[in-house]
């Protein structure tokens, strides 16, 4: 059958349907032809049209500008490109465009943190220190053997308050500025998310979605950043069973998904402190390396001595002392000093 035939007995469907076809002025297929009213569109383009009308159950033409328009045109492309899979194959979902966030560095500098702008500040210099075993263990170097799961690097802490949200961004930051070393940083703090406000960062799709929907892949959740070997996963939108998901079997199979995918990555969580949920207590068994922030002259011995009590199957847990008044580096007064030894368990 002719592409003619095919339209004329397509228009003669809908036209039995009830279906609004269009004409030649208002096909979107064939812009240039439409301009003039001597040319009719190409019958192949409107066979493509009508189908894509059928197909969608949308207009042909989205709405000018808007979220509505965007919407269309994403859920045109996520349908087109659905149509050349095989049977069981999903679409690519329209989340899989790049997203990216600018992070204030200024701003980020002047409230204490790493920032490439300033690499030789004694936060900088401190944070040399700190990395340094943590680098060693994730990736093997400096003759260091690589640990299990040792680029799964978890940041937490025996109660809230006490750092750790600032430690692990500073420790992301910090390991991104190394000439070889690319870091992915997650908020795994998916009750009380704190890099949002901190980084600008949305509240998803992330971790929560990841676990949840199926249609996603870490790729599709990544947020890149302006410091160029720093991407970040957001917490994702809060949902009611938000803090059960991270105990669950998908989370499991997430954290041994991205530890072997990116095993050239180091890849920090800024977890729930180990007191405050249980669930904090189940993620940790799943890291090769755990940074136990303490806050100096707050945190009690019983409670971190109750923290540490609750780490099972990790055995590297490094120990790092948070708003000290004297560091090894120098003597400082302030939120921005730390000391690093190991657990001694």
């Amino acid at each position: 059958m002719s592409l003619i035939e095919q339209a004329v007995r397509r228009l003669a469907e809908l036209g039995r349907s009830g279906a609004d076809i269009p004409d030649a002025a208002s096909s979107p297929i064939a812009p240039a032809q439409a301009q003039s009213p001597q040319v009719a569109p190409v019958p192949e383009a409107l066979v493509r049209a009508l189908d894509a009308r059928d197909d969608h159950h949308a207009p042909l033409i989205a709405p000018a500008g808007g979220d509505g328009g965007a919407h269309a045109r994403q859920a045109a492309i996520v349908k087109s490109e659905g149509r050349g899979r095989s049977k069981g194959q999903q679409a690519t979902p329209a989340s899989t465009h790049a997203r990216q966030v600018d992070l204030n560095l200024e701003r980020l500098a002047a409230r204490g943190f790493v920032t490439p702008g300033a690499p030789q500040s004694q936060i900088a210099d401190e944070f040399r220190i700190v990395k340094r075993p943590i680098i060693q263990n994730a990736l093997g170097k400096a003759g260091t053997p690589r640990v299990k799961d040792g680029n799964l690097v978890m940041v937490t802490s025996s109660l809230p308050g006490e750092g750790k949200t600032f430690t692990a961004v500073n420790l992301a930051i910090s390991i991104a500025m190394e000439y070889d070393n690319t870091v992915l940083l997650v908020d795994a703090d998916v009750v009380n998310p704190g890099l949002p406000s901190l980084l600008g960062t949305h509240h998803g799709p992330g971790l929560l979605e990841l676990l949840t929907r199926q249609d996603l892949d870490v790729r599709d959740v990544i947020v890149k950043t302006n410091v160029p070997k720093l991407s970040i996963i957001p917490a994702g939108k809060p949902q009611r069973h938000s803090t059960e998901l991270l105990a669950s079997e998908q989370m499991g199979h997430l954290l041994r998904e991205v530890s072997s995918r990116y095993s050239d990555r180091i890849i920090i969580f800024d977890s729930p402190p180990l007191l405050a949920t249980t669930e904090a207590r189940i993620l940790a068994s799943s890291m090769g390396q755990i940074v136990m922030v303490v806050a100096a002259q707050t945190t009690s011995h019983q409670a971190v001595k109750q923290a540490m009590g609750t780490i099972e199957g990790c055995d590297i847990v490094l120990m790092m002392l948070n708003k000290a008044q004297k560091t090894d580096v120098s003597a400082y007064s302030g939120y921005n000093n730390y000391k690093l030894a190991d657990a001694g368990r």
